[in-house]
């Protein structure tokens, strides 16, 4: 014999209240959306971009925060996984040249001219 929801309802209630008058229980609320998954998709495109645009302009900002908007997103279980690993990628392409530009020219900017 299985119980259903209002069988438990009615053989909970109290003796002096009949089964009739005794509250309902509440069903259990749905499970939300899958909200999290779009935002880290979001995080993965977005440190794919911030990691591609720091390797031409601010390189010492935008590098660390693609680096840690990836991880966020794989972290995350994010559904485009490859763009994350990019976006990680990029982020520590933009260290690497940040120190190369250290190292060769003493500064933290691009010098193109002679």
């Amino acid at each position: 014999m299985t119980l259903t929801l209002t069988d438990r309802a009615r053989t909970s209630a109290p003796a002096s209240v009949p089964a009739s008058e005794a509250a309902p229980v509440p069903a259990p609320a749905p499970a939300p959306r899958r909200a999290a998954g779009r935002e880290a998709d979001g995080l993965a495109v977005a440190s794919f971009v911030l990691g591609l645009v720091g390797l031409l302009a601010f390189n010492l900002l935008l590098g660390p925060t693609a680096i840690v908007m990836a991880l966020l997103s794989l972290a995350r279980r994010t559904r485009r996984p490859g763009r994350a690993y990019l976006g990680l990628a990029l982020g520590v392409a933009d260290l690497v040249v940040l120190a190369v530009l250290v190292t060769v020219n003493g500064t933290v900017s691009w010098n193109l001219g002679g």
